[in-house]
């Protein structure tokens, strides 16, 4: 099945984006009259008929609509360094995606290498991710942070709250841990890992350490483990 995104729907009808009406109309050869199939983003799944086609724009009359498609059983965010290799962050964000991720934010650490991403970019990786998987949920990416400042103003009263590093200390398992159906926060540190100062001031802003397994993880297999271990609990 090929999935379309649509931001642009007015009652019974949407109209696809100029680069999905493009792939929809030029690549896949789609005319008026045929079926396909989108999604907005924010749980809607449509089923419509191709009533205009032409080579700028696509028109869709809308013939079933199903609200909350496939809805996540929790919200599970993910705070996580860039890493300097700007791909395996990009490798991260798609298989997120596919897996299930309800939001993401870049964080600016005192080790970190990578300083700047390209939001744009990202954003359009996670649009294709969902689609790819069938997904109606497009998770939200949010602009890069500075750990400080995301550590003071994140809520930790509506989201439980993890970092996963890698300094001395026991700490438990996030398998172990984590409970389904419960919002959760994990952050993940940068290829150097977060400092023993960066920890500190989690733990004071009730942030649980927590383990992700006895092997050192890069960050982006990090994030991915987390992300994983977040659904497996949640079913």
């Amino acid at each position: 099945m090929n999935l379309f995104y649509v931001e642009n729907i007015e009652g019974e009808t949407a109209i696809l984006p100029d680069d999905e009406a493009r792939h929809c109309i030029q690549s896949l050869r789609k005319k008026v009259g045929d079926t396909i199939h989108f999604v907005d983003g924010k749980g809607g799944f449509y089923t419509g008929e191709i009533t205009e086609a032409t080579r700028k724009r696509c028109a869709v009359r809308i013939t079933q609509q199903q609200q909350n498609y496939n809805e996540p059983h929790t919200h599970l965010h993910i705070a996580i360094a860039p890493t300097k290799n700007i791909n395996r962050l990009e490798w991260f964000l798609e298989k997120a995606t596919e897996i299930g991720i309800s939001e993401v934010t870049p964080i600016l650490c005192q080790r970190s290498e990578r300083k700047k991403v390209r939001i744009d970019r990202l954003q359009k990786i996670m649009l294709t991710a969902m689609k790819q998987s069938l997904k109606a949920y497009l998770p939200k990416l949010n602009d890069l942070t500075n750990f400080k400042d995301f550590i003071r103003t994140q809520n930790s009263a509506k989201s439980r709250t993890f970092i996963a590093h890698c300094n001395e200390g026991e700490k438990p398992h996030l398998k172990d841990i984590s409970k389904a159906k419960e919002n959760t926060l994990i952050l993940i540190g940068p290829e150097g890992d977060f400092s023993p100062e960066e920890v500190a001031l989690a733990l004071q802003h009730e942030c649980e350490a927590v383990s992700l397994g006895k092997s050192r993880l890069r960050t982006e297999t990090a994030g991915l483990a987390a992300c994983h271990i977040i659904n497996l609990v949640n079913g």
